[in-house]
Order: C-alpha cells, then structure tokens, then sequence
C-alpha cells in the first residue's frame, strides 16, 4: 500500500507529532504486564498493570507532551510542498527507491573499513543467552529461558522490572572511547533502541522507558557521542530498531496488516528525527522492520528530508533495512544479512556486521571461552571483508553497569596493534582484480591504484620461507616487494607460468612485525 503521507517527508522539530508521552500511555506502563497479562488482551486478575497516569500528574518529565493533533490535522501537515532545498546547488533527491538509490555514498564509509558495533540495553541486565531475551521469554516461551527466569526472579516479576537494574554503574564514556580509539576502528554504532523499545536517551516519544527516566538516568547517547567526538578520530553513529515488540501501537498496526499507521506517525518518525537533530549520527543503522513494508514506516521520506535537510546530510551513511523487501536491494549500503560475508566481490558497497560472541549481540553471563571468536578468527573476517569491497563492524555487548568486558577490550586492543602495522594494506584501500589468490589459501588482495601498490595479506607464515602467489605480475627492475613492518625490499622471482615466489625475511617470534596475519605491499604489479 501506498501511503498519502509516504510521498513527502514531515519536517523535522517545530511540526508537532502526537506521542505516546502527549497520549500519557507509559511504554513501562503499557507492558508492566509483560505480554501475558497484557495491555492489549486484558489482565482479568489486574497483575502486574501499572495505570497509566493522568496528563501532568507526575511533574518533571513525565508531565511533558507533545500537543495532540485532530485526526485530519496530522494527514494534512505530512503533504505540505517539503521545504527549500539546502543552499549552494546540492542535488536533491525524491522521496522514491530510484532517487535515494542514486546518492553517492559518502567517500568517508568505503575509506574507513572497520567500525565497532555495541549491542547495550535493558536485555543486559538478564543477560542470558540473547539480546532477544524478551521475546523468548515472553513469545516464544523458550524453555531455557522460562526456567531461567523461574530460577532466578519471583513469579510476579517482568520484564519491565529490569529496568531499574540497567544501572550503568560503571559507564565512563571516556573510557569507552579511549579503547575504541585503540582498536583502530574508523567509526561506531550504538544501539539507541533495540527491539524492546528502551531508548539510551531521553526520547520525548519513550516516556518512562528511557535511560534518562529509567536505570542509568543520564543521556547515554550524548555521552557517548561527546566523548568519540573529543577523545577520537571516530565517526558516530547510531542504530535504530523501527518496531519494538510488544508496543501496543505497533500490535494493533500489525492487526489491521499495516493498514493503520499509528505507531510510525506518534512514535517512530519522530523518534527518529529527535535523534538525528540531537545527536547528527553520521551512521544510521536502521534495523527491525517487523514484517511491514517501507511504505508504513514511510522510509523515502524520511530518507529524502535525511539526505536533503538533516543536520548530516552531507555525510551520513545508512543502511539497507527500510522496510520488508529492502534489505540487500535499496537504501545506502547493503548487509544483505547478519554475519554476511559473500567472499567475492559486489557491485555494491556492502558491510559484514558480526559479533565477537558467535551465539549473541549482547553481553551473556553464560557465556564460555570458546563461544567467543579468537583474534585470529577475526583478523581474517577484516581481511576477506576487506578484501570483497567491504566494511567490517564487530560488535561487543558491555555489561549492566557498563563495563567492556576482559574479553572484548583484548580483541579491540589485539585488532588495533595487529591495524598499526597492517592498516595501511586496509583503510582507504580498493579491492583488486582478483580478491584471493589462487596458489595459496588464505592470501587476499586490496589496491591502491594512485599509488600502483596491491597488497597480498598472508593468514600463514609459510615453514619454508617462500610466499607463492599466482595473481601477481611483476616486471624485473620495476616491481618492489616489501614486508610491512619490516622494512626492508625483499627478494622474489618470476613462477614458471604466472605470479611470483617471495622470499620471507627469517625472522624469530620477537622479531615478528606483527602476529595473527601479514602484508606484503607490491609495487608495480598488475
């Protein structure tokens, strides 16, 4: 279905939008309940329902709202002609799939390679077995997860009751930059919002359910972006779930099979704009689409007044998951799926988000050595990314009170040692004609065409000393082959047929530029 208000953009700030603050309906309160004694199907032995309090009641926060708005009102003021078009001539684009699909990414995305993702919320506080917690428990009724609950919490308690626990004790944001910094990542994504609707700020549109009002109570998002923004040279970004599970909006938007659009109109559109104006996220992860089509969320244009109008329209990158049926097909880069590695090269730019704990995005107590992926391991997911023209954004998952874990400081800190020597062969790098070499197994290509350098990373240091490579063609007296790290030219020879045989450098362990992977820059090949 095509949307009447799909076609134009709603501006951003001063147009009021109602909300679910302005309706005084508390998400806590609504799902107090959690889904078995529910907002929505009753609770006919009145457990667990907190009622939602009057407008103005409460004082502070809870007092605040947005105007409400007649029913023809809020229709009316999302066709309005969108405002002018930034200065200096820029390109505009339409709020269609064929207009947005057409803006060049932003040269900054394709040229940093490798971000860091952090999966934090209210599921940290269980923190067992998923960052899907909720639904498990709740929905699907896992059993694992009913007993654990059983076994740990009174009867009576819900999920909404973890609130409180989120407390972010420890939270320093500095930190948290300062080893983001040394993991020699080039951007961050922070969840804002995950399914469960608990937003890391104090989103006019969660009242109630947010970290300013509930748990932490302080603007996480804020101090994050502050402290990335002062203490690093990474890109902030932001992810955003467009449904959350159990919203009663959204559940009974998804009755009428999207035909109604309350939940996009009062919660998540504004939601989003607030975000993007407070915060200017130069990533937008998008994310949760809930089975509905981009024309409920109206994607196009919320995306058309994002790249014409926003605070970052000149450099914010998106994703592709705008609705059932974009995902891996429009938007601005593709993920096409979780962990997604094709092993070739795409037409388009694309990204292999994966996590650190191979079972979850978020932090799990239950967790055990080998779920978590060796520095190894993931030195080789950056070079074949890398190398089939991708990004590369691993997650971790911190704990309650906000610490990084042990395990996932090392792997940052691994990645940014192993980045100090290798990076050069990683950021602002090109794939090559060929992504991986097909003499010796694990060896991957990247370019840089400018400066006639292709680079040939090594997963395995050969017993023998000698790196046979069958992609390269060298010419005598003109191509150079030398070790990062190292420094020094290296000797090579012409193979019979194609490629080239490199003499490695003997080195000791200690001697060892760098472990868990190496690069050889070639120059003058083709």
């Amino acid at each position: 279905m095509q949307a009447s208000w799909g076609r134009s953009a709603p501006a951003p700030g001063p147009r009021p939008l109602p909300s679910q603050r302005g309706g005084c309906l508390s998400l806590r309160t609504a799902w107090s309940g959690d889904l078995g004694g529910s907002y929505l199907a009753g609770d006919p032995e009145g457990r667990g329902i907190r009622r939602p309090r009057a407008c103005g009641q409460d004082g502070g926060r809870g007092a605040m709202r947005s105007p409400k708005l007649p029913g023809l009102v809020l229709p009316l003021l999302l066709l309005l002609p969108p405002p002018p078009g930034p200065v200096g001539g820029a390109a505009r684009f339409d709020p269609t799939w064929e207009s947005l699909d057409a803006r060049q990414l932003p040269a900054w995305f394709d040229q940093a390679k490798f971000g860091i993702f952090i999966h934090w919320g209210v599921f940290s506080v269980p923190s067992f077995g998923s960052e899907w917690f909720w639904w498990y428990w709740q929905k699907e009724k896992l059993p694992s997860y009913v007993d654990f609950m059983k076994n740990n919490y009174p009867p009576d308690f819900t999920y909404a009751d973890f609130g409180p626990l989120f407390t972010a004790k420890f939270f320093d944001a500095n930190r948290w930059a300062d080893i983001l910094q040394a993991s020699g990542a080039k951007y961050v994504v922070l969840t804002s919002k995950h399914h469960e609707g608990f937003t890391l700020w104090g989103s006019e549109h969660s009242w109630n359910w947010n970290a300013v009002d509930e748990g932490p109570k302080r603007d996480i998002v804020k101090e994050l972006a502050a402290a990335i923004r002062t203490r690093t040279d990474l890109r902030f970004g932001l992810y955003y779930s467009l449904f959350e599970w159990f919203h009663p909006l959204f559940l009974e938007d998804e009755s009428s099979s999207f035909q109604k659009q309350q939940y996009p109109l009062s919660k998540m559109l504004p939601e989003l704009y607030e975000l993007v104006n407070q915060y200017q996220p130069e990533v937008l992860w998008s994310d949760g689409d809930g089975g509905a089509p981009d024309t409920y969320w109206n994607s196009t244009g919320f995306l058309a007044w994002l790249y014409n109008e926003s605070p970052v329209r000149d450099t914010v990158v998106t994703n592709d998951r705008w609705g059932a049926g974009s995902i891996c097909k429009h938007g601005g880069y593709y993920t096409c799926s979780d962990r997604y590695n094709p092993g070739h090269l795409l037409p388009h730019k694309w990204e292999n988000c994966m996590t650190i704990d191979q079972f979850s995005w978020g932090y799990r107590r239950n967790a055990g050595i080998s779920d978590y992926l060796t520095i190894e391991e993931l030195v080789k997911q950056l070079v074949e990314t890398v190398s089939c023209g991708g990004n590369l954004l691993m997650n971790i998952g911190p704990t309650k009170d906000g610490i990084i874990s042990a395990i996932f400081e090392e792997r940052l800190r691994q990645m940014g040692t192993w980045l100090k020597v290798n990076g050069e062969a990683i950021y602002d790098t090109h794939a090559w004609r060929s992504q991986n070499d097909t003499v010796t197994p694990d060896v991957w290509y990247t370019s840089k065409p400018k400066n006639k350098l292709v680079y040939a990373m090594f997963l395995k240091w050969p017993t023998s000393g000698q790196l046979f490579l069958g992609q390269p063609k060298a010419t005598l007296g003109a191509t150079e082959v030398e070790l990062l790290g190292h420094g020094q030219p290296l000797q090579w020879t012409p193979l019979a047929q194609n490629g080239i045989m490199v003499e490695l450098p003997q080195l000791t362990v200690h001697q060892m530029p760098c472990k868990w992977g190496w690069a050889l820059a070639l120059t003058n090949v083709t």
